[in-house]
């Protein structure tokens, strides 16, 4: 019986995932509840468990974007813990023992059956991916669940497991954009496993078990001289026919590098003949590079741009400033933070003092927290403080939930859990939904002042500085204050200019005058 894993729901308005990594290889035995692969959204990474026991047959590939409910794998569950189903005389236990014995018996035998390995959905709004490198060559021998490639979504970049044992042909290139759905690959699956006497025997049964494919490797087919889509979207973008370029892939196909080489011929030609026909006049030889480096936007990137100019489109966003004396919080941080330390095993910084001002100001003015949901306004009596974490990949907002019955010590933990788990990509979808504000601190990178773009769908952010030494009046008389600029960005068809400003002004109160935070006042 073949039982057929799918990509489960896995968080609000999330309608596609992207394949990250297999833990298991194709091919491989797994027990039920065994963790199989990594799935990526734009909000977290989380781990697909195998629902049965049995002999993964994997569907997708790392990299691909599979929507939910998409077909991701399947499990045998009637093959044995060896995968070939069946033994020469023992239990399954004894399977790998014979195997690599040199037992003929037990060496990998042709099946007939092709497996086409093809695009999974892998996330929410994806529609196709990139082929980021190939870990396995065409021909090569794979076992099930193991990764044979990687694939990169405007989200993440993941690892795609086979699906089966057997001999990979591939049928797209490194750096093809393909969309979801797509054959990248194909599997002759094949049961057993090649002994261990080396490569020559696994070529051998590669040779076997692919013999008609051998026969008309000489020839024409198909695929010879047709561009792969990301080598003919190259050729098409410099005006390259494909009837000009020498296919060096399989069965001749055209790849990404031969359009490359033959862009760069291209230009070389067009170049030299430009020089011959224009003389110009010597110019001295400047010295340092002039080399320029083009890079393709990731699919992360392309996400985040969509989302900002979305929000500039979709609201009315304005921004209000203010400046905020930050030497009493300075004082008192220089006061107890070895004795905070020393009790809490946690530092006293910044952010636990402008999340608690939030959250009393939030509770003064609701619609800062609130949101806009089609026709009706939403307003939360719980503060979950989103913050903004730079990590390798993008911004990232994990939330900190019902901060405002969280002490200082308890907001400043979950702040370093949260980030760190961020920058290792091991955030959860829970970990990552359902703020109702957001503060982003751009001041640890020197920024003086800016306006912060809405997290949607909240309606409003909160922006830090930099902390600079500044002359101001004070009783009269001109002294020199640690001062930081703090700008709300909020959406104007829910917060009124009214209550950004008195909110505003009310964080501005708290953070000047700490012992407010305490009493609420």
């Amino acid at each position: 019986m073949s039982l057929e894993i799918k990509v489960p729901q896995v968080g609000e308005s999330i309608t596609e995932v992207t394949l990250a990594s297999w833990v298991k290889k194709n091919g491989d035995y797994v027990e039920m509840d065994e963790i199989i692969c990594e799935l990526e959204s734009d909000k977290a990474t989380f781990e697909l468990n195998a629902e049965a026991a049995g002999v993964l047959s994997i569907k997708a590939e790392e990299g691909d974007t599979l929507e939910i409910g998409q077909l991701i794998a399947e499990i045998d569950t009637d093959s044995s813990q060896n995968g070939s189903g069946s033994s020469s005389g023992g239990d399954s236990s004894e399977s790998p023992k014979e195997e690599f014995g040199g037992d003929s018996s037990s060496e990998a035998k042709p099946t007939g059956e092709v497996l086409e390995m093809k695009i999974p959905s892998v996330g929410e709004s994806i529609t196709e991916v990139t082929i980021g490198s190939w870990l396995k060559k065409d021909g090569d021998f794979v076992e099930m669940d193991e990764e044979i490639a990687e694939i990169e979504t405007d989200k993440a970049t993941q690892e795609f497991p086979a699906e089966a044992q057997g001999i990979l042909r591939l049928v797209a290139s490194e750096g093809d954009v393909v969309e979801v759905g797509a054959v990248i690959a194909k599997i002759e699956v094949m049961e057993g496993k090649p002994s261990s006497n080396g490569s020559s025997e696994e070529k051998a049964t590669s040779e076997d078990a692919s013999a008609g494919t051998q026969t008309s490797e000489s020839k024409e087919t198909y695929a010879t001289g047709h561009a792969s889509p990301a080598a003919s979207k190259i050729l098409s973008e410099k005006g390259v026919s494909s009837a000009d370029v020498q296919g060096t892939g399989r069965d001749g196909r055209i790849t990404k590098e031969d359009a490359a080489n033959a862009q760069v011929k291209s230009v070389a030609k067009e170049t030299q003949t430009s020089r011959s026909q224009v003389q110009t006049p010597a110019i001295p030889v400047q010295p340092g590079s002039r080399n320029s480096n083009r890079e393709k936007m990731t699919n992360l990137r392309k996400t985040i741009s969509r989302r900002l100019v979305a929000v500039k489109n979709e609201t009315a966003m304005l921004t209000t400033f203010n400046e905020v004396n930050m030497k009493p919080i300075m004082d008192i941080r220089k006061k107890y933070k070895e004795s905070f330390k020393e009790k809490y095993e946690v530092g006293l910084g910044f952010m636990s003092f402008f999340t608690k001002a939030v959250c009393v100001a939030l509770k003064e003015w609701p619609s800062v927290n609130g949101m806009i949901d089609e026709n009706e306004l939403v307003y939360y009596d719980y503060c979950d403080v989103s913050i903004a974490v730079s990590t390798p990949k993008g911004l990232v907002t994990p939330v900190v939930r019902n901060a405002e019955g969280l002490g200082f010590h308890q907001i400043e933990s979950e702040i370093i859990r949260l980030a760190t788990k961020a920058r290792d990509g091991k955030l959860s979808i829970d970990e990552m939904t359902g703020g109702t504000f957001t503060i982003t601190n751009g001041g640890i990178f020197g920024s003086m002042l800016s306006t912060p773009i809405i997290n949607p769908p909240q309606s409003a952010i909160l922006g830090m500085h930099n902390i600079v030494e500044r002359p101001m009046a004070q009783n009269g008389e001109v002294v020199v204050l640690p001062i930081m600029y703090v700008a709300l960005s909020y959406d104007h068809r829910i917060v009124d200019g009214r209550e950004s400003v008195s909110f505003l002004v009310r964080v501005k109160e708290l953070l000047e005058d700490p012992s407010r935070l305490l009493l609420e006042v």
